[in-house]
């Protein structure tokens, strides 16, 4: 069962330290958390002076299917920091150790370095994983011979049952190397719940042996809208690029991820969208629609009026369909989206109509709710659990449905209450295809579909409604980020919008609350970055703090700003004509002095280590 809400922490011990009462004791006291840099912040952390010396070559002990899984992931991740490894059954001769004893949670985990090495403790694999992954996190982020890991002892284990990251790959496809890319990104971050959103108006990408023609018709559309589909008055002004895309995972490609995902305890929830967001599919199987074609895969955004009418043959197509996909997906859910399904042309329909005159429905509304509830029963009938994004509540749902809340907390709120289980992903919060600029479809960053979503504000996200009791809270499985693709045309871009959003994230989903702290998470946060280099992450590098209205000193006649960079090792340097600052420009060094009265238009950037450049941060100052 999922664990989803725990009490706060004891408070830490750092006052008795500071006055000196402990300094003459190497007694374990509880770490202020910058100093390891962790993201998530684990539950309980405390650490003792000294630290153990990791040698170049280690052996890893490991006993047990689960153990020697987590040993070989292990090895895999330690290769690139400069160590070789080895497994060994020999305990005493291990620097690391894999132990396995009985823990108060299936994901918890105890991580203990002392002069006697490593030991990580879990009930079981999942556990054993996430110790090993906060290891790498005290380890340097660059190769070295020998590597000294902090004295420390960690007992953690999860907020959240749920911790859920989404990638739509209809309206942009993502080659299997990137889905695995993402997917060791999400384990390195305890995140355990990959929602593949496999279907939409845009394309279709999952093959379906008993219907080839949703590869070789629905998977292609012949072209794609160019630019911010909100910025053109009318469809009549739009432009596309005229050229055909698309793609599309076979069966094994499919497996092959599956399994790449679980040896990594990430669960993959597949999304096939029914009955709206299906016009590829009546581009390939116009006869499943409720007036005759002929259809083609949408070349733009938005929402379509044709969709599928809920006729028999589209009973027998989604089953014949869903048999395959929970062959392909062992977990517990299937995802069946539900959103955004216009019922135009269902009002349209004689056989619709005949639906509801035979149900005694009053309103079409109902006619999704049926439509639901049928898909659920045959779900049911091979062991999965439908999960649907909120609007499922709309028409009647069973009790044993899950609901995705996405337009704001009300679905979520509401589902809760009438004993629904919930993940919360609502847009305002969790929806990284949102802008990560105040200045909307700024030219620093790349095309977005709308909103501002900034970091401290995905940080400051509490799953948990206040309005909902301690025990409608219970079903609140936890928390989901989703990124949409309209715009997002690239890995690189993907992990742009993403990162660092995503770590923020992480940190909502796993650590409890009353230890989240945003000023805490920034320098933490800051020592990722060079992590992310390692791995080949285009994460978005942060504009410099401190050029804003809010933080201006005046001082005789003179706005003085003082700036920092939240990458460390980054440099900060700046204009005062409005030009766009570089790593040529003048650099940042001591409080900056802007004469007022002169209209000068203040930027400033930070230049990583890695030698990219953050958007700037600008003020004009009068």
């Amino acid at each position: 069962m999922f664990v989803r809400f725990f009490r706060a922490l004891p408070p830490c011990l750092l006052s008795m330290l500071a006055a000196g009462l402990l300094a003459s004791q190497p007694v374990l006291a509880q770490q202020p958390a910058p100093v390891l840099g962790l993201v998530p912040l684990p539950r309980e952390v405390k650490t003792s002076a000294g630290a153990y010396a990791l040698p170049q070559k280690i052996s890893i002990y490991a006993v047990g299917k689960d153990a020697l899984n987590v040993a070989g992931l292990l090895k895999e991740q330690l290769l690139p920091l400069g160590h070789t490894v080895t497994l060994t059954t020999n305990r005493q001769a291990a620097q690391i150790k894999l132990l396995t004893a009985p823990t108060p949670h299936p994901e918890g985990y105890q991580l203990v370095v002392d002069a006697a090495g490593v030991r990580i403790t879990a009930a079981g694999g999942a556990g054993l994983f996430y110790g090993a992954q906060t290891l790498l996190q005290l380890l340097p982020p660059q190769p070295r011979a020998t590597a000294a890991v902090p004295y420390v002892r960690i007992s953690d284990e999860p907020a959240f049952g749920w911790r859920g990251a989404h990638l739509d790959v209809s309206r942009h496809f993502f080659s299997v190397a990137f889905i695995k890319k993402y997917i060791d990104f999400l384990a390195a971050y305890k995140l355990n719940t990959f929602h593949w959103h496999l279907t939409d108006d845009q394309g279709w990408r999952l093959e379906i042996k008993k219907y080839p023609k949703l590869t070789q018709v629905s998977a292609f559309r012949q072209q794609t809208l160019i630019g911010a589909q909100q910025l053109f008055k009318t469809p009549a002004e739009f432009k596309y690029d005229a050229t055909p895309y698309g793609g599309f995972y076979t069966q094994a490609q499919v497996r092959e991820v599956v399994a790449y995902a679980q040896r990594r305890y990430v669960t993959i929830v597949p999304e096939i969208e029914m009955p709206g967001h299906s016009v590829a599919i009546l581009a390939a199987y116009p006869e499943l629609a409720c007036r005759p074609g002929p259809y083609q895969v949408w070349q733009m955004w938005g929402v379509n009026e044709d969709i599928v009418c809920p006729s028999e043959a589209t009973f027998q197509f989604f089953e014949n369909v869903l048999a395959e996909v929970t062959q392909l997906f062992p977990g517990r859910y299937v995802h069946i989206g539900g959103d955004e399904a216009p019922k135009t042309r269902w009002k349209e329909s004689a056989l619709v109509q005949d639906i509801m005159k035979k149900e005694s429905f009053t309103d079409v509304e109902q006619v999704q709710g049926w439509f639901n509830r049928r898909i659920e029963k045959y779900l049911q009938s091979k062991g999965k659990k439908l999960i649907g994004w909120d609007e499922v509540l709309e028409g009647g749902i069973s009790p044993s449905a899950t609901i995705m809340s996405w337009r704001g907390e009300k679905g979520g709120i509401e589902a809760a209450q009438k004993g629904h289980d919930v993940v919360m992903t609502p847009t305002t919060y969790v929806y990284f295809d949102y802008g990560q600029n105040p200045q909307v479809h700024s030219p620093y960053e790349p095309l977005y579909i709308g909103g501002y979503l900034p970091l401290e504000k995905v940080y400051g996200y509490h799953p948990l409604p206040a309005e909902l009791t301690p025990a409608q809270q219970q079903h609140i499985l936890g928390v989901q980020g989703n990124l949409w693709t309209e715009y997002v045309t690239t890995p690189a871009k993907a992990e742009y919008m993403l990162l660092p959003r995503m770590l923020a994230l992480a940190e909502v989903a796993w650590t409890p609350a009353a230890r989240r702290a945003y000023p805490d998470f920034l320098p933490r946060l800051g020592q990722q970055y060079a992590r992310l280099d390692q791995k080949n992450i285009n994460y978005r590098v942060p504009e410099p703090l401190g050029l804003d209205s809010a933080s201006v000193v005046r001082q005789g006649g003179k706005a003085v700003f003082t700036l920092r960079s939240l990458v460390p090792g980054g440099q900060v340097h700046y204009t005062l004509d409005g030009t766009l600052p570089d790593a040529t420009s003048d650099r940042y060094t001591k409080p900056l002095a802007v004469p007022v009265g002169e209209r000068l238009t203040v930027r400033a950037v930070t230049v990583a280590p890695n030698g990219r450049n953050s958007p700037p941060a600008e003020l004009l100052v009068k």
